[in-house]
């Protein structure tokens, strides 16, 4: 009898649960906690959590709380939640062209236009790899030579900051090692612009990255999956910009008492973080409301498909807005570029994108329900940062009972793992059936 395979919704939340219960196991004990007493169970658990699905939320002082065994772990555990969402959803995709048959998998090869469909384990997890570890080593080199060049910082020590935020800044978290996060640097292009380079780069993903450097030279022979991840990357990241720059440049807790050149840099940098970076060179409590809705929004799409970025992904968001410029024009197919869309990735995308909408919507309502003084809009950001694992925060999340961290620890998880084994098997259980229907069409609006 031939043995049923897991499904891939399945194997990867198994992975990430188990890894959760390991760092939770190693944080635990005594020698990770700097302090003289051990760590307990909730803060291990939540920071466990929020280290695998790569969000850099935290209940504690990263900084003065953990010990120097405690840092590594969380670089270690970062670095596995990022390097295992990257290969995972890569793997996923492949997994989704292989169960199409050969010629499905000939049609997908064309479609997607990136050589990943043919492509084996192997290759994959080098590339992966090899993407990961290169950002990383340039950003660490970047930081080590400036911390120990401008700010007199030992050798050692300079390195070590530069790999922990190396890793920190490609996976798209937001741990430090500073209590004061990465404020001091606010006005230093030097560090700033690496770390947010390199939250870029891990933001757009696997799949991307390969077909732009396969395909540099033809640019008209990228697939619509990185059309759409490239474009909208750069749309965002210009909204970004201009919101912070605009809406926060006479705030004088936020922009207001830096001279031009840092508040282009620090708008620079926190309009590009909250789609999943988690540093924060600003306080975000401190920004204007409406600045904090354009975060929450921007949170909310999140970075790439199959990267280490949250949200429900930059192609989900604009594939939608196709759908509705071609549903108000009238038009019969939703068309992106040359390549008319598929109904069922219409979907695909419409149902992730609502039960995203759905997660933070219940989310935010359980938090206010069991949270005592706390305001909407707080409650809203909070939990939409662990939902898109962008690791920001407005100084809440430490205030919160178990409870509520807890409630915070399910955003990160559904968030981190959800849209993954979501997208996979909406893509795995396409049925087609040997009949249809009779159409109706119900009034709608």
């Amino acid at each position: 009898m031939r043995q049923a395979r897991p499904h891939p919704a399945r194997t990867v939340t198994l992975a990430f649960l188990g890894a959760i219960a390991a760092g939770t196991a190693v944080l635990l004990l005594p020698v990770s906690r700097a302090g003289p007493e051990s760590p307990s169970l909730l803060t291990a658990f939540f920071t466990a959590t929020s280290a695998v699905t790569t969000s850099g939320m935290t209940t504690v002082d990263t900084a003065t709380y953990w010990s120097g065994f405690g840092h590594v772990l969380l670089a270690v555990l970062t670095q596995a939640g990022g390097f295992g969402i990257t290969t995972i959803a890569t793997l996923a995709g492949l997994l989704v062209s292989q169960r199409l048959g050969l010629r499905g998998r000939m049609m997908t090869g064309v479609e997607t236009n990136t050589g990943l469909a043919h492509g084996d384990v192997r290759q994959v997890l080098v590339l992966a790899a090899a993407v990961m570890f290169a950002s990383e080593t340039v950003i660490a080199t970047i930081f080590t030579v400036r911390l120990w060049q401008a700010y007199d910082v030992p050798l050692g020590q300079a390195a070590w900051e530069g790999v922990f935020n190396a890793v920190q800044a490609f996976n798209n978290c937001g741990f430090s090692l500073r209590s004061d996060g990465l404020t001091s640097f606010a006005g230093d292009w030097w560090v700033c612009v690496p770390l947010t380079l390199g939250v870029i780069v891990g933001g757009i993903g696997v799949p991307v990255l390969y077909e732009i450097g396969r395909l540099s030279r033809r640019p008209a022979a990228w697939s619509t999956h990185t059309w759409l991840t490239v474009g909208g990357t750069a749309v965002l990241l210009v909204v970004g910009f201009v919101a912070v720059l605009g809406l926060e440049w006479g705030n004088d807790g936020t922009l207001g008492p830096l001279g031009v050149p840092g508040k282009i840099l620090a708008a620079f940098v926190q309009g590009t973080i909250p789609r999943s970076g988690g540093f924060n060179t600003v306080d975000y409590g401190a920004m204007n409301e409406d600045t904090s809705a354009i975060m929450i929004g921007l949170m909310f799409i999140g970075g790439g498909s199959a990267s280490t970025a949250g949200g429900i992904k930059v192609t989900t968001f604009f594939l939608l807005a196709y759908v509705i410029w071609t549903e108000v024009r009238g038009e019969r197919d939703v068309v992106v570029g040359r390549r008319r869309i598929a109904e069922s990735t219409q979907r695909q995308a419409t149902t992730v994108a609502l039960l995203g909408v759905a997660t933070v919507a219940t989310g935010t309502l359980v938090l206010l329900a069991i949270t005592a003084d706390v305001s909407f809009d707080r409650a809203l950001f909070e939990v939409m940062s662990a939902f898109s694992t962008s690791g920001l925060t407005t100084g809440l999340t430490a205030e919160l009972s178990t409870p509520g961290q807890l409630i915070l620890s399910a955003m990160m998880f559904i968030g981190r793992v959800g849209t993954v084994a979501v997208a996979s098997a909406l893509a795995l259980n396409t049925r087609h059936r040997q009949y249809r229907y009779p159409e109706e069409r119900p009034i709608v609006g």
